[in-house]
């Protein structure tokens, strides 16, 4: 069914999106949007139950959601910085509390006390502004360092000439094989928590025949506690179009597609900036290399669900389908969008390939340690005395980049957990055998994954923690396998009565649970919550045994 409606959407394409049409039409209150989405499926041919079905799976086109003036981040470097509540009732006062609404996170992970209004991610310090000054004037700031270990960084050094930022393409023009080299002795690995060799991937989809072919960008990073892509997206959104330029004419692809979070809006505005900028420089580039560079970008705005930054769930988004996991194989690389040979990474991969070409896949190779090559960007959240994006050698110790780098906390806290919502939950003791290294982290049984550092105060309780994560998981799940959707909300349950009502959980049913989840789940969404929780239960055996048999 799945494979049909994809065709019927594909007939329109990308320049008359189902998912962009749904979008618009899902922000129309009450029967105006009912009678748009019947609209929809006579024009695009498709079942109304699926454009219903579609339309009724995000956030932001949730009845109540639209309904809302201003949207409080309810993210986990939010809950834990011990602000929410009091910016909760300070915008309940100021907006009214049926005009307040939540979001899962803002990317203001720095701040731990973020909400958006108008389009604008605002902070506590802005909350007394005048309406009109946050609406019109008022220009998100960047309060937060912004550093490295790296003599000669890969992602935050200053793009000062586009001309010659993009020139360098004028050596593998002639020869995209070139640049497949370079990217292969480099050995750069994904990015987006996989950590899948980028070498690999290109390969698969410039040799897989097709009449057309495409580059998308992961960039709806959604893992609280992460603002790197945000960063990235925002203040050097030309080394993302460099590295989808390049990625295209390595496989043979004319379009490159972002997919950014509707809770990134000045992302969007900074990469829709860029594109034009972008059309300059492809125009030069091909008048220096004699052929035509048919390479264009379009922008697709989320409409609010963390699920769509697993990719095949990003995929179906795009094409207007329910985002639900796809099985696989097949995989992207060679049945993507619209069935065609797709290659998808998130930000900071696309990020690497400019230092690649320009240094050379074997200085980068130099980088980091034997397997984990190059450099990671780690973000900090507002817990740390320096909070900020920062980007990190492959191999540093752990401590030199919280307690150096970061500066320690300004609290005392018990644990970290890296890698957002699924990612390993990190006592303090065990932080000084770790080295910021894929290997490193999964050897210790914990997971790098996005990078991104939410430290838990040593006053937050455990328990409270692990029931944020069940609950963010059954809300965000997708909800095509059992193991997720089910698992997810009965773990929460368990807890939940546990806490309120004292209710003894049996170990054994816990642990099986769990188990399910981890080998059942279609995606990591619900395969990586036994990890954080497993890594609880032994680090923090003694202040959860109380809701134990």
């Amino acid at each position: 069914m799945s494979r049909n409606l994809r065709g019927l959407s594909a007939r329109k394409g990308l320049t008359e999106s189902l998912f962009k049409e749904i979008t618009k039409a899902g922000s129309y209150p009450g029967a105006d949007k009912d009678l748009l989405l019947s609209a929809l499926s006579e024009k695009y041919l498709i079942g109304k139950s699926s454009v219903l079905s579609a339309s009724s799976f995000y956030d932001f086109l949730n009845c109540d959601h639209l309904g809302k003036k201003v949207l409080l981040c309810n993210g986990t470097a939010c809950l834990t910085s011990g602000k929410h509540d009091k910016l909760e009732k300070a915008l309940a006062v100021k907006f009214g509390k049926n005009k307040t609404g939540t979001v899962s996170c803002l990317g203001n992970c720095h701040s731990g006390d973020s909400f958006l209004i108008d389009n604008t991610t605002c902070s506590f310090a802005d909350i007394d502004l005048p309406e009109e000054i946050v609406r019109h004037d008022f220009k998100s700031k960047e309060m937060f360092t912004v550093g490295t270990n790296v003599p000669k960084p890969v992602f935050i050094s200053e793009i000062s000439d586009l001309t010659s930022y993009y020139g360098i393409l004028n050596d593998y023009t002639a020869d995209v094989s070139l640049a497949l080299k370079e990217i292969e002795l480099s050995s750069l690995r994904g990015r987006g928590g996989a950590g899948f060799p980028l070498h690999i991937k290109l390969r698969t989809s410039a040799t897989t025949v097709s009449d057309k072919k495409y580059v998308i960008c992961n960039a709806d990073e959604g893992d609280p506690g992460a603002f790197s892509d945000k960063w990235l997206l925002e203040k050097r959104p030309h080394s993302i179009l460099f590295g989808m330029f390049i990625t295209g004419l390595i496989i043979g692809a004319d379009t490159g597609i972002f997919y950014i979070r509707g809770e990134y809006p000045e992302a969007v505005r900074s990469v829709n900036t860029a594109i034009e900028e972008f059309k300059k420089q492809k125009l030069i580039l091909s008048i220096k290399s004699g052929r035509d560079l048919n390479f264009t970008f379009q922008v697709f705005e989320g409409a609010g669900a963390y699920i769509c930054g697993e990719e095949t769930s990003l995929i179906n988004s795009i094409e207007g389908l329910r985002p639900e996991v796809r099985s696989r194989p097949p995989f992207p690389a060679t049945y993507g969008l619209f069935g065609k040979p797709t290659i998808l990474c998130n930000v900071e991969t696309f990020s690497n390939l400019r230092y690649i070409l320009s240094e050379g896949g074997q200085e980068y190779s130099s980088l980091g340690t034997e397997k984990s090559k190059g450099t990671k960007l780690v973000s900090l959240d507002s817990s740390f005395i320096n909070p900020g994006i920062f980007e990190v050698n492959m191999g540093t110790p752990l401590k030199n980049v919280l307690y150096g780098m970061g500066g320690g906390t300004k609290y005392p806290v018990k644990a970290f957990q890296i890698g957002g919502p699924l990612g390993g939950i990190i006592p303090v003791d065990a932080v000084n055998g770790l080295n910021l290294d894929f290997e490193s982290f999964i050897d210790a049984g914990f997971l790098l994954g996005h990078a991104g550092v939410v430290a838990i105060p040593e006053e937050f309780p455990v328990v409270k923690f692990l029931l944020h994560l069940f609950e963010f998981t059954s809300r965000e799940s997708c909800g095509k396998c059992f193991p997720c959707r089910i698992g997810s909300m009965r773990g929460f349950e368990l807890l939940k009565n546990a806490v309120e009502n004292g209710s003894k959980i049996e170990r054994t049913l816990f642990d099986d649970l769990l188990e399910t989840m981890k080998l059942g789940s279609l995606c990591a969404l619900g395969g990586g919550l036994a990890l954080p929780v497993m890594n609880a239960l032994h680090y923090f055996s003694s202040e959860l045994e109380e809701y134990f048999q």
